[in-house]
């Protein structure tokens, strides 16, 4: 939904921030979202300080029993003095399919899928937390190796070197496109 302003600029209504346009290509279910958010391998975090944006890759874990996302980053630097400023964050991640061509350079297109999620990140304080955040992260990449220990350990002098976020997801919306079989 789009409101007019006294100046008759358009304003986009909260809840209308997560609507896809193409309703056609939402995703049919937060299942659906979730299932994505499970297999990205990465995505990006998007602040803003003064009205000044910042974007940033994460790896990142998706928890579902918790609907949160985990990431990592230095325990100094931009991402984090820009959430300490303002939590109010933007996550999204996407991926490529195939190619669609056509013999109209304007209908050609590709097979896609994404996710755009809105939250608040905060900074975990809780040891407990961080590891449980560190292993779903470590867990979600390693988990096919054949090692006797299949956890790595979490050294405790990197564990104070290092920041653990969670983003505690307000609304999130998917979108896809996919070729007719």
């Amino acid at each position: 939904m789009v409101k007019r302003s006294a100046l008759g600029e358009e304003d986009i209504v909260a809840e209308d921030r997560i609507r896809p346009r193409r309703q056609d290509r939402a995703m049919p279910s937060e299942a659906h979202i979730e299932a994505f958010l499970e297999r990205a391998p990465f995505g990006f975090l998007a602040t803003s300080v003064e009205d000044q944006p910042y974007v940033s890759p994460k790896l990142f874990w998706y928890e579902k029993a918790t609907r949160r996302i985990y990431f990592h980053s230095a325990m100094s630097g931009r991402t984090r003095d820009s959430l300490l400023l303002n939590p109010q964050v933007c996550f999204s991640t996407a991926e490529l399919g195939r190619l669609l061509p056509s013999e109209n350079a304007c209908e050609f297109g590709i097979e896609y899928a994404s996710v755009c999620v809105f939250g608040r990140a905060r900074f975990v304080e809780n040891q407990d937390e961080k590891k449980h955040g560190l292993r779903g992260l470590l867990q979600k990449f390693t988990h096919e190796l054949q090692a006797e220990d299949p956890e790595p350990a979490l050294d405790p002098e990197q564990l104070q070197r290092t920041a653990v976020y969670a983003i505690e997801i307000d609304s999130w919306s998917g979108k896809q496109r996919s070729a007719e079989a």
